[in-house]
C-alpha cells in the first residue's frame, strides 16, 4: 500500500456542509474521510454527492442528532456499526469500523456530556469504558488500527485556551482526561502530537465566542490515534484551519494524517 491519507471532520450537519466538503475534497482527495455529527437520518443522507466525488460512503444517523460516516475511495473489506455488546443499538450512530485489508479504521463520535452532573456525562464515561472493552475483546495492540474522531476530550493543558478556566468542563475535567488516557494506554499513539508538540493547535472554535478563529480561542478535541506499528509509519499529521474560515463552516475543521504503509 502506498501513502495512506485519512481525515476526520465533525461536520455539524453533513447536508449543511456539502459545499465545504466538495471544496475541501477537490483539493485534498484523501483515501478515507471520517465524519461525525452528520445529523441526518439514513434515508436522507446525501450519498449521491459522495458518489459524484468518487467516494463510497457508509453511514448511520438520526435526524438532527449525532451520526457517523466513513467515505473512502477504495471499497472496504468490512464495515461494522456500533458496539458488539449490542446495548439497544443506540450507539450505531456514534461508532463505526472499516477494515481495509489488515488495517482497521475506527471512527467515533464520543458524547459531549453537557455538564458534570448530567446523565450524558455518565454516558460519556461509559462510552469510553465500553470502547476499551471492545479493544480488549476484539483486537491486539500489535494490530494495525487508526482510531479517529471527535473524542470530546482535550487531553492536555496546551490543548485548550486558558485551561485554568476549564477545570470543570466535561471535555477537560481531570476525570475524563484520565479515562481517555486509560483508553489510549491500551496501545495508541497521538499521531498529531508526534509531529506537532507546540501549543495553540486546535480543531474546534466555538461559534458563541466572538472571533474565536481569528483570536485562536479553541480546543483540540478531534484526534487521530494509531497503534505503534501504524504510528511509526506516520509521515505527517496536521490541522487544516482554512475551512473554518469559509462561508457557513462547521465549528470544527479537518484533521489529516498521512501514513507510509
Amino acid at each position: 500500500m502506498p501513502f495512506f491519507t485519512i481525515s476526520t471532520f465533525n461536520a455539524n450537519s453533513v447536508r449543511s456542509r456539502l459545499q465545504i466538503l466538495e471544496r475541501w475534497l477537490i483539493k485534498n482527495p484523501v483515501d478515507v474521510l471520517c465524519l461525525q455529527e452528520t445529523k441526518v437520518s439514513d434515508d436522507q443522507f446525501p450519498a449521491s454527492a459522495f458518489d459524484s466525488w468518487g467516494y463510497h460512503v457508509f453511514f448511520r444517523g438520526r435526524k438532527a442528532y449525532a451520526g457517523v460516516a466513513i467515505a473512502c475511495q477504495g471499497e472496504p473489506n468490512e464495515i461494522i456499526y456500533g458496539f458488539p455488546d449490542g446495548k439497544d443499538g443506540k450507539d450505531d450512530d456514534r461508532l463505526m469500523m472499516a477494515r481495509f485489508d489488515d488495517l482497521w479504521v475506527i471512527n467515533t463520535y464520543v458524547p459531549q456530556g453537557k455538564s458534570i452532573d448530567h446523565p450524558d456525562y455518565r454516558y460519556k464515561k461509559d462510552f469510553f469504558r465500553r470502547f476499551l472493552d471492545l479493544l480488549e475483546s476484539e483486537f491486539k495492540a500489535d494490530d494495525k488500527i487508526i482510531w479517529v474522531g471527535d473524542m470530546n476530550v482535550a487531553p492536555e493543558e496546551k490543548d485548550v485556551t486558558k485551561p485554568e478556566t476549564k477545570r470543570n468542563h466535561v471535555c477537560f475535567h481531570e476525570e475524563i482526561r484520565d479515562i481517555f488516557d486509560t483508553v489510549k494506554s491500551w496501545g495508541f499513539v497521538d499521531v498529531f502530537r508526534k509531529h506537532h508538540p507546540e501549543e495553540g493547535q486546535y480543531t474546534f472554535w466555538d461559534y458563541r465566542v466572538k472571533n474565536a478563529l481569528e483570536r485562536n480561542i479553541g480546543w483540540r478535541v478531534d484526534h487521530i490515534l494509531a497503534t505503534p506499528s501504524v504510528a511509526d509509519r506516520s509521515v505527517d499529521c496536521y490541522i487544516d484551519r482554512e475551512p473554518r474560515s469559509w462561508e457557513k463552516p462547521s465549528d470544527h475543521t479537518f484533521l489529516v494524517g498521512i501514513f507510509d504503509l
